[in-house]
């Protein structure tokens, strides 16, 4: 504890409880900037979020606003959660006949309809499922305050699994290798490379002598490589790649893998372009997800929300914005029905937004039309034994590929039970096409096959039941996300209201494709809205 200074001087405990005092926390929290003790800017990476609350209006003496919430995705939950808070009326217009859009998780006894495919029927058995849509939460994520808020249990998805695999074909490589193996001898002939380079000079204009002894040293222990005597040799002696036989009790050391590939090999199998997701922002570990399954988020926002406020099998036709609110006539139950708002939040993907008619002009119709939705799918293989933990050894994590299936998730809760889910390819592009143009019973072969390569025919054997979806031939969404060829004056103009109308959604965020964007951009909006409100 800081002690008063004799001679009736303040301390700067004093001063800054005073300066509090008088000029609230905000003066307080500048002055403690001043005197360098409050966090740096750079330090500072979350923006400050004040949900309305009933006395903004019982202090103003004001009334809350009639909302209309278009999409009861993620984006359009938060909004009216936010906005309920203040005492909003707000009613949620939902084409589907259930909340959390793509947020949505298979179980036994689901329906999954397809434009134009079939209409398949989850058959996983008690307690398995799959993640369709979002499957992962970064611990950075907006979204993990609200799981925390709304009381959504969390667990750890393991994003990245040393044991699981890389496999390149079109590399040449004719075995998969493991994650382990492939970062020991990347990381290894690197670190010799550069630690031989460093010792004959070439880094002399950059490095001291003291900074390139600090290299190698550093060197050697990131790439377990050999000192001056064996030239830094890599040698993958120390057990980093694996062993054929792993370390056990008495004279059992162990027998380490080999023999380590040459430089070339490394180089030629592409396995280190693999590594670079797990620097990205968003896919470091740790990750979580909900226990049970991700739509457990949409599914306590609309509970917070209150069903009397969701209106589901309800398709918005048309969006008039007027002088003084909106009109929003959309179809359900076979009749065209009306809903009058003093405002709207528009939280459908764009693309399907361009498709309803309104008055809002051609310059938000042609923003409107410039994102581009993406393609992307999965298929859920539930296996009577979970055979990859049994008998490979792989505990949740993904296994990277350049095959058309992209990657192979394994399940990251329920380690040890009867049965299991993995997720058989989660892909993109012009590959999630491909199997999009499929019918179920063809994407499963098709994985099947892809999937034997990494595994073996293990992999085909054991299937108790499956299910694929692809989102671009998904009713009311038709797309994973949307890619937007640059953020430029239609992002920009989006992100603003048109009259009484606001757009909202992850593809007006930073983080497209991600919750944290949607759960951001509705933020924003009932910020904006709410400010407006009170204003008048």
């Amino acid at each position: 504890m800081t002690e008063e200074p004799k001679g009736g001087g303040v301390s700067r405990r004093g001063f800054l409880t005073r300066v509090g005092a008088t000029g609230g926390a905000g003066a307080m929290f500048a002055t403690m900037g001043a005197l360098g003790l409050a966090p740096s800017a750079e330090a500072a990476t979350r923006v400050p979020f004040q949900p309305p609350r009933r006395s903004d209006f019982t202090l103003r003496g004001r009334g809350a606003a009639r909302i209309a919430v278009l999409g009861a995705g993620v984006a359009g939950l938060a909004a009216a959660y936010e906005l309920g808070k203040a005492g909003y009326d707000v009613t949620i217009l939902e084409a589907q006949d259930r909340v959390g859009g793509r947020n949505r998780t298979l179980r036994g006894g689901d329906r999954l309809a397809e434009m134009g495919g079939d209409t398949q029927r989850i058959g996983f058995g008690k307690g398995v499922y799959m993640n369709a849509g979002p499957a992962r939460i970064a611990q950075w994520m907006t979204t993990m305050d609200y799981c925390r808020e709304l009381g959504v249990p969390l667990e750890v998805f393991t994003n990245s699994n040393a044991d699981a695999y890389i496999y390149n074909q079109s590399a040449g490589m004719t075995a998969p290798v493991r994650w382990r193996t492939a970062k020991a001898d990347v990381y290894g002939y690197i670190s010799e490379l550069l630690a031989k380079a460093t010792d004959q000079g070439a880094l002399d204009q950059r490095l001291t002598g003291t900074d390139k002894e600090r290299l190698l040293s550093f060197l050697s222990g990131f790439g377990a490589i050999g000192g001056r005597a064996s030239g830094f040799a890599y040698t993958g002696t120390d057990g980093r790649r694996g062993y054929t036989v792993d370390p056990g009790a008495a004279e059992n050391a162990g027998t380490v893998l080999g023999p380590v590939p040459s430089l070339s090999d490394v180089l030629a199998s592409g396995v280190g372009r693999s590594f670079s997701f797990e620097f990205g922002y968003s896919q470091a570990m740790l990750m979580f997800q909900p226990v049970g399954g991700m739509d457990a988020i949409p599914r306590a926002l609309a509970k917070a929300v209150g069903a009397g406020r969701i209106r589901t099998g309800a398709q918005v036709t048309k969006i008039t914005n007027l002088a003084g609110g909106v009109e929003i006539e959309y179809e359900r139950e076979g009749r065209t029905r009306t809903l009058a708002a003093d405002y709207c939040i528009a939280t459908l993907p764009p693309h399907l937004l361009a498709k309803i008619p309104h008055n809002l002009g051609a310059s938000v119709q042609s923003a409107l039309g410039t994102p581009v939705p993406a393609s992307t799918g999965k298929i859920g293989l539930e296996y009577k034994s979970r055979w990859w933990e049994d008998e490979e050894r792989i505990y949740g994590g993904i296994t990277n590929t350049d095959l058309d299936i992209s990657t192979i998730w394994y399940p990251s809760h329920d380690y040890h039970a009867q049965r299991g889910l993995v997720v058989g390819y989660y892909n993109f592009g012009a590959n999630s096409d491909a199997y999009a143009r499929l019918t179920h019973a063809e994407r499963l072969r098709r994985a099947l096959d892809a999937g034997a390569k990494i595994h073996g025919d293990r992999y085909r054997q054991g299937i108790a039941s499956s299910a694929s979806i692809a989102w671009s031939r998904q009713q009311h969404i038709q797309g994973g996300w949307i890619s937007w060829p640059s953020r430029g004056a239609e992002y920009r103009l989006l992100n603003q209201p048109q009259g009484n109308v606001y757009f909202s959604g992850d593809w007006l965020s930073y983080e497209i494709a991600w919750q944290h964007g949607s759960f951001e951009s509705a933020r924003k909006v009932v910020t904006e809205l709410h400010q407006r409100v009170l204003k008048g």
